[in-house]
């Protein structure tokens, strides 16, 4: 168990829980409860988290933990922390005394921002659940903090933060206050802090008491080591208490409801606090009882709802939906997973802003318009539409997709393929060679899209490596999917001739990772850099085979290759930077100069693997050298989300987004093959 490694839990519709296992935030995007008001766009947080303290005869023991600046930690409840799971929700267990435990468990609600939490008793007389055992007297206090801001920004206190409370009870009308704990404890308290966004509705199997405070200079240490602001003020209106050892099974809940339209229908108002969140609990646990295991559960908390459509967030807690992320992802979120209808549905969703023969780069927050400025984004999507029609389902082994949405998934692919052959945005088109060439200044077109101080950091201008790997894997799709096969054939076998000649670098024993730099012929970059991989493992066409594919992989292997990913340049060049640190400027100068990112392993391995044969005992063999590594690591840190990056430098730290999707796919793609 690893105090700061980060947990998270998502609604299905792009709003989440997170936070450290060790309690305290360090994350402006840390919360409790953030909701997603134009699924999965617009988030923002409700929750920001609590305070909890447990009163017994021993005396009153701190279940939370906060940092304050200029760096203090109140309360001490980390200090009592002795164990963490995820399963099958995140769960702490701490030691009050030698024979007291508190287990306190958070349980976000699939389709609706509805977080469940509880608090269980548990003693030496009561473990085991011996029916009719009496529990020592212990007085629960939990103590939410509430701003509702953008997830991307902080709250301060201000006069406007409404701290009314509409509190009622099963004896008490709505809109009066609780004075004293109800004889059957069951409150529902709603907050509505500021008018433009939707009210937070709590309701316990306790008691309120409405006490406005306002709780200054939170400290987000992430956010400072990142080099942005890093306070922020919560406000409190209240307290909730709980008797734990009258309560049935000792447990006392709490839950918290941003009021949206899917939560009107979880949240019947007749309906007791503990039958209600024993319902959505037990409602949960069927649902991720379905998944085949803890790794395929953590996949599919990235697949949300857009509208009346589906998607595929690229990482919580800070990304949105991004096209090159989306379908490097569906092969093992959807496709490899038995789920070829959300995989149809994502991609006839994407289909629908096909433009010029791109696809967009991301969908930015709703109303705005789409970002075309990516040239692999309709590349990768083409192998995915390749894997959902190879799928097969029934006895006569019928294809997944209709015939109208294979026609339209088709004419996507064919438009893309005309496209390149036009011309498309920013210098997008196919050269002479047969070869795909991109990039203007200004623009920053493959997944190493980094901009510092202005400018592109690897803007790699040209013909980059994995595109061309990309693009001849998309003729060979034409080539056997689309009208017009001879000219697909004639333009693949074009470009097949033209990449063998001009990307070979014997010097290396690897491929250039740009040729025609700048568009200036006969120039290359010799960069040692992961995008050669592609040439050989990661998609269904291998552009190198014999002796040239294994010095490609041995050189990744060598220069490249860390337990926690593959680097994004080798060290020994001038411009490697080995760890991912400072402000905005500094980390994105870094971005894609030596960080390792896990996405990359899926590609490495399998190319591994087709060098050596391909056979079982060759892809366990890969698995226990090159995965097991980055599964003990997960275990080690108790979470099971993988991060977008890690440092290139021992000892690899994880950095950037802590859950990303394509990380985790591919993890998955790698160990289910």
């Amino acid at each position: 168990m690893d105090p700061r490694a980060e947990w998270l839990e998502t609604d299905g519709l792009g709003g989440f829980s997170s936070g450290t296992v060790g309690g305290p935030r360090t994350r402006r995007y840390h919360a409790t409860l953030c909701a997603a008001l134009a699924p999965p766009t617009l988030r923002h947080v409700l929750v920001n988290g609590f305070d909890a303290t447990v009163a017994t005869a021993a005396g009153v023991f701190a279940l939370s933990s906060q940092r304050y600046a200029p760096d203090a930690v109140h309360p001490d409840g980390s200090s009592r922390l002795v164990g963490f799971t995820n399963e099958p929700w995140p769960t702490w267990t701490f030691q009050i005394d030698e024979s007291t435990q508190i287990v306190q468990e958070l349980c976000l609600v699939a389709g609706a921002p509805i977080a469940v939490l509880s608090w269980r008793l548990v003693t030496s007389t009561t473990k085991g659940g011996r029916r009719g055992a009496k529990a020592a007297a212990a007085r629960l206090t939990v103590r939410p903090f509430l701003t509702g801001r953008d997830a991307h920004a902080l709250h301060h206190e201000n006069g406007a933060f409404r701290f009314d409370a509409d509190v009622a009870d099963a004896r008490q009308p709505s809109g009066t206050i609780s004075k004293k704990p109800p004889r059957e404890p069951d409150v529902r308290a709603s907050w509505h802090p500021y008018e433009s966004l939707p009210a937070v509705t709590a309701l316990a199997n306790g008691a309120y008491r409405h006490d406005p405070l306002w709780y200054r200079q939170f400290l987000y240490e992430e956010e400072r080591a990142r080099g942005f602001e890093a306070t922020e003020d919560c406000a409190a209106p209240g307290e909730f208490t709980f008797d734990l050892a009258q309560l049935p099974q000792q447990t006392a809940f709490l839950v918290l409801a941003a009021e949206l339209a899917p939560v009107n229908r979880l949240l019947p108002s007749k309906s007791s606090t503990s039958n209600l969140a024993h319902r959505l609990r037990a409602g949960e646990k069927r649902r991720r009882a379905a998944f085949a295991g803890p790794l395929e559960r953590a996949a599919d908390q990235f697949v949300v709802t857009r509208g009346r459509e589906k998607s595929v967030v690229a990482g919580y807690p800070w990304f949105t939906d991004w096209g090159c992320d989306t379908f490097v992802s569906l092969r093992r979120l959807c496709l490899a997973n038995g789920r070829e209808d959300e995989a149809r549905a994502i991609l006839l969703a994407w289909s629908r802003h096909v433009s010029q023969g791109m696809l967009p780069n991301v969908f930015p927050e709703a109303g705005t318009a789409p970002e075309y400025n990516s040239v692999d984004a309709g590349l990768w999507f083409i192998v995915a539409v390749k894997e959902l029609l190879a799928k097969r389902k029934g006895r006569r082994g019928r294809t997944s997709v209709s015939t109208s949405d294979r026609t339209r998934l088709l004419a996507t692919c064919g438009a893309i393929l005309d496209g390149c052959f036009r011309g498309a945005r920013h210098g997008i088109r196919v050269d002479g060679d047969g070869l795909l060439a991109a990039g203007v200044a200004g623009q920053q077109l493959t997944w190493m899209d980094a901009r510092a101080n202005g400018r592109e950091v690897t803007a790699r201008i040209g013909k980059p490596v994995e595109v061309e790997a990309l693009w001849l894997n998309a003729l060979a799709f034409g080539a056997a999917m689309l009208p017009g096969r001879t000219r697909w054939l004639r333009a693949l076998a074009k470009g097949k001739t033209s990449f063998e000649k001009r990307f070979w670098n014997e010097a290396s024993g690897g491929l250039h990772d740009v040729v025609d730099v700048d568009h200036v012929a006969g120039t290359h970059d010799a960069s040692i850099r992961p995008n050669q991989i592609f040439a050989v493992g990661g998609l269904p066409l291998a552009l190198l085979n014999g002796a040239r594919a294994k010095a490609v992989v041995a050189t990744v292997e060598r220069e490249l290759l860390t337990p926690h990913g593959v680097r994004t340049l080798a060290p020994g060049d001038p411009r490697y930077v080995g760890h991912y640190v400072g402000g905005p400027d500094q980390r994105c100068g870094a971005y894609h100069q030596g960080t390792a990112w896990p996405w990359l392993l899926g590609p490495f391995v399998e190319a591994w693997c087709r060098v050596r044969g391909d056979s079982a005992a060759v892809r366990r063999k890969a698995r226990a050298r090159f995965v097991q590594p980055l599964q003990d690591e997960l275990a080690r840190r108790g979470v099971v989300h993988v991060p977008e990056l890690a440092d290139g430098d021992a000892p690899h730290d994880w950095k950037g987004a802590p859950a990303q999707a394509w990380s985790l796919a591919e993890l998955l793609r790698v160990l289910r093959s």
